[in-house]
């Protein structure tokens, strides 16, 4: 189906580009949520009618992304969840969870503007991109620990997620396993 843009799209084209998608793309996405619409001689007098308004429109909605781009970029962001002694959390990090907490400083982000592949599942720090606007993208740091103090450990460069630096150098030296274990005893002799 080809369609006549009302918006910037990545990966599709730019305001006003007539572009051919998948039928079930435009019926779905496109269409309904005014991105877009079908490409015939009716609608391209509509858009070339309305197209000053829809630039400004767009230009409107950029600076304020920018606005809110400008504040977030660089910042980093502390996440507390629960997680094992190898540093795999008993759940994961999703792009809800980067939204409330997002929301939660102030910042007026939707879950569809965070950009992750997939969802975060060990601590440690990452990089997450926020795409406020088709043209404005900022990427933020989370640090994502079992506890404040972790979190400010992580954050000057530690690695959390051994058991030595979990509870320092008090492990018992009794559970190393090369203390149940003797080198020296032969195999076999037992008897």
């Amino acid at each position: 189906m080809d369609v006549i843009l009302l918006e910037r799209i990545s990966r599709l084209g730019q305001m006003g580009d007539t572009v051919k998608v998948k039928d079930g793309f435009a019926r779905n996405f496109l269409l309904p949520k005014g991105k877009a619409l079908r490409a015939n001689e009716a609608n391209k007098k509509k858009f070339e009618g309305q197209r000053a308004q829809l630039e400004a429109r767009n230009l409107e909605r950029k600076a304020e992304a920018q606005q809110v781009a400008d504040m977030l970029d660089g910042k980093s962001f502390i996440i507390v969840r629960s997680a094992g002694e190898t540093g795999q959390l008993y759940g994961s990090v999703s792009t809800r969870d980067i939204a409330d907490l997002l929301i939660a400083e102030g910042f007026t982000v939707a879950r569809n503007q965070v950009e992750l592949n997939q969802p975060i599942k060990t601590i440690g720090l990452t990089n997450v991109a926020i795409a406020l606007h088709a043209e404005v993208e900022v990427t933020i740091t989370l640090n994502i620990a079992r506890t404040a103090d972790e979190a400010e450990r992580q954050s000057k460069g530690e690695t959390l997620t051994t058991a030595e630096a979990i509870y320092g150098d008090d492990i018992n030296e009794n559970a190393r396993p090369d203390s149940f274990f003797d080198p020296n005893e032969e195999e076999g002799d037992e008897g």
